[in-house]
């Protein structure tokens, strides 16, 4: 019987393991541990994926026009320069597979999303990954990480799972600083979450050398529906477009799509929600003695005095059925990741520390 191979990387990639949403014997738990929105989607958003449903034996757009037309009407954005995918990572997997290859070098922070290493793996590359500094990305870290070999640097800005971010001016540093052949790929999964912010969209307007991806998982809501996108120059989105596939939207996810991003006081409803209660978590949780670093995004990451006491009070709280999420994976075994529910949900897990901790005293 011939074996098969598979290319060289893939085996070296570790299966993703998603946020826990069950615990076994706990009943009406809270899932706090993949940084969705508790207020879901916005309802225009829903009743126009209703709507869509019922064309559903229709193949969708292969040009994703009207979704790209909305998203430059309220980003301020160039539609053209815009491409769609089956949310940020499909995107993210696209730059992989047409800039990096064997013997190219995929760079990333210590602390980074678990795909940037998957995609460079994925696509036979070799993934690099650079120290960060207090768990904040560390700029000239990953200008000494670049070698000539160097094709993708990516960060998260703001970044999973610290929830800290670094200024418009240190990432156009990073950009002028690459070497030539080189793409900073800015990762805004978590943008929305801060107010009047572009992403490094003004940043690739004036260079060719910086990508962006987005997505529709986070304060949209759309995370079922996986949906995301991509801004960068055009002869970028021109590679892109030749390696996605033509229908790799869904029609129902579009429709979705387009109505979140024009329901822009729904989206200022949530990160107003979620401003309001991820300073009172942090706060509530700084005075339990578990302190977390600032964070632009819907999770805080609480941190722990040793792996032994994050995993304890992890149980505990998936006991009193709260799920919030282990970060040991990322680099940061000390610590959990709390996404910003809603009150109920922030009171509950801060009630639940509180208890964990005076159980220990």
């Amino acid at each position: 019987m011939t074996q098969l191979t598979p290319q060289p990387g893939i085996m070296d990639i570790a299966l993703y393991q998603g946020g826990a949403a069950h615990v076994k014997g706990v009943s009406n738990v809270v899932k706090l541990s993949s940084n969705e929105n508790p207020f879901g989607p916005s309802p225009r958003a829903v009743q126009a994926m209703q709507d869509a449903a019922a064309n559903m034996h229709r193949y969708p757009s292969s040009d994703h026009a009207a979704l790209r037309q909305a998203i430059g009407e309220v980003h301020g954005l160039e539609p053209e320069q815009i491409i769609c995918g089956a949310g940020s990572d499909e995107i993210i997997a696209f730059l992989c597979q047409a800039y990096a290859g064997p013997g190219d070098e995929v760079l990333y922070t210590e602390h980074g999303f678990a795909m940037y290493r998957i995609s460079a793996l994925a696509a036979g590359a070799t993934p690099v990954e650079v120290k960060e500094r207090e768990r904040v990305t560390d700029v000239d870290a990953l200008l000494a990480g670049c070698t000539a070999r160097t094709r993708l640097v990516f960060i998260a800005n703001p970044n999973n799972p610290t929830g800290t971010m670094i200024s418009e001016a240190e990432v156009a540093r990073l950009a002028d600083g690459l070497p030539d052949g080189a793409l900073l790929v800015l990762d805004g999964a978590y943008a929305e979450y801060v107010e009047g912010f572009d992403a490094g969209a003004a940043l690739i307007g004036t260079r060719s050398n910086v990508f962006m991806t987005r997505t529709f998982s986070k304060i949209y809501g759309l995370g079922g529906a996986r949906i995301g996108w991509g801004y960068g120059p055009r002869e970028i989105i021109d590679v892109l477009n030749r390696v996605r596939g033509p229908f790799n939207v869904s029609s129902t996810a579009l429709a979705g799509a387009e109505a979140s991003v024009r329901d822009t006081d729904y989206v200022d409803h949530c990160r107003t929600e979620n401003a309001k209660w991820r300073a009172w978590l942090a706060n509530a949780l700084a005075e339990l003695g578990v302190p977390s670093d600032v964070s632009s995004t819907n999770f805080i990451l609480a941190r722990f005095s040793s792996q032994a006491e994050a995993e304890a009070c992890d149980l505990y709280l998936q006991a009193q059925g709260l799920i919030v999420r282990r970060v040991a994976g990322y680099n940061l075994p000390t610590a959990l990741r709390i996404t910003i529910g809603d009150e109920d949900s922030c009171r509950r897990i801060a009630q639940g520390v509180k208890a964990f901790k005076e159980g220990q005293a």
